[in-house]
């Protein structure tokens, strides 16, 4: 009865697996070194989005801190070189001044010599002159020496020389040697064109020749701008052409620099190299001293975009599935150079027109 029953199940089981629809594997994908290859009847395939490439106008863009600096030769401090007493002061800060602007006067006994220089080598080279008029004279009408002619001219040269070197003395001190006074207090003018930006000078005080500053002179319509870039970012600093600046303090205010010096020593302390930019400023928005925010930008260029999703990373590197033919994707490997809005910016790796899968590329990470 046991081997009936044991024939009946065996004969049921072959007859089930017998009757049980036959099934045909469909492969998704395949890989062959780098390169993968999709079964167009496979549910993968339906997963699978390509783009073309296409360049787009780029610019780009970098923020950094920066500092409000004066520009060198528009900026000069007032610091006499004779020492003296101020006897009168005209600057008031905010002042508009040229070089012929008179600051203050002082009474400077340095001035003085050199005025009692002046007015004696003037006497003298008179004295001089009526000399050589008079051997001139003599020798003309017969009755002079040829010698003493020669002499006096001499002389005369030697007392023109020391008269020009005293009115140049005079003019050191910008004074007009021809209408000079004996005694005349010392003017001091402004050394550029500008506004009193500093104002230390009081009527009484005594100014020594090697004391500090006491007046200071800007022209600001035109400021620098010093722009930090770090140091991972220098590869990006020579496309660099302009900036623009805001200012915290007046929100919506934009304010355009033009890149003109770039520093070629890296500041150790920050790993950064400056960056100057010179700006118009004629409302004085831009304070000397004052922190702003620089962004950088260049010109635009031909620049590719990718989506997010088209980009994997494995092992350090970055890559995308570029399409070589209709169900084939290679492996490329590609150098990126940020995020622009929703897109990645390729530096390089792909051209114009190639083709990338830019949806589902997640699911070839795993194709044996």
């Amino acid at each position: 009865m046991k081997q009936i029953q044991a024939f009946f199940y065996g004969t049921l089981l072959m007859t089930s697996c017998t009757q049980k629809p036959s099934r045909t594997t469909v492969n998704s994908c395949e890989l062959h070194g780098d390169t993968v290859i999709i079964n167009s009847q496979s549910a993968l395939a339906k997963k699978i989005h390509i783009d073309t490439i296409s360049r787009q106008l780029l610019r780009q863009q970098m923020s950094v801190a920066g500092v409000v600096k004066v520009i060198p030769n528009k900026f000069a401090e007032v610091a006499p070189t004779f020492s003296g007493r101020v006897l009168s002061a005209y600057l008031k800060l905010g002042m508009k001044v040229t070089p012929a602007t008179p600051l203050f006067s002082m009474s400077s006994q340095d001035f003085i010599t050199a005025q009692k220089a002046f007015f004696q080598a003037k006497e003298q080279l008179l004295l001089a002159e009526k000399r050589l008029a008079r051997q001139r004279n003599l020798v003309a009408n017969g009755v002079g020496v040829q010698r003493e002619l020669e002499e006096a001219q001499m002389n005369y040269d030697v007392e023109k020389k020391e008269f020009e070197s005293a009115r140049l003395s005079i003019r050191l001190y910008k004074a007009n040697p021809d209408e000079l006074v004996l005694g005349q207090p010392l003017i001091i003018y402004a050394p550029i064109t500008g506004e009193i930006v500093e104002n230390k000078v009081v009527v009484g005080q005594l100014i020594k020749n090697d004391g500090a500053s006491v007046a200071s002179v800007a022209e600001l319509s035109k400021v620098w701008v010093a722009g930090h870039v770090k140091e991972k970012d220098m590869g990006a600093i020579r496309q660099l052409s302009h900036s623009q600046i805001t200012i915290a303090a007046l929100p919506g205010k934009i304010i355009r620099g033009t890149i003109f010096h770039i520093n070629e020593l890296i500041e150790e302390s920050s790993r950064s190299v400056e960056v100057l930019m010179e700006c118009k400023n004629d409302d004085h928005a831009l304070k000397p001293g004052m922190y702003v925010n620089v962004n950088f930008e260049n010109t635009p260029q031909p620049t590719i975009l990718i989506s997010p999703k088209s980009l994997l990373q494995q092992s350090n590197t970055s890559f995308v599935f570029r399409q070589v033919a209709a169900g084939r994707y290679v492996r490329q490997q590609v150098e990126t150079n940020g995020v622009l809005g929703n897109k990645v910016v390729v530096k390089s790796g792909l051209s114009e027109n190639d083709t990338v899968i830019s949806d589902g590329a997640y699911y070839l990470l795993d194709a044996r």
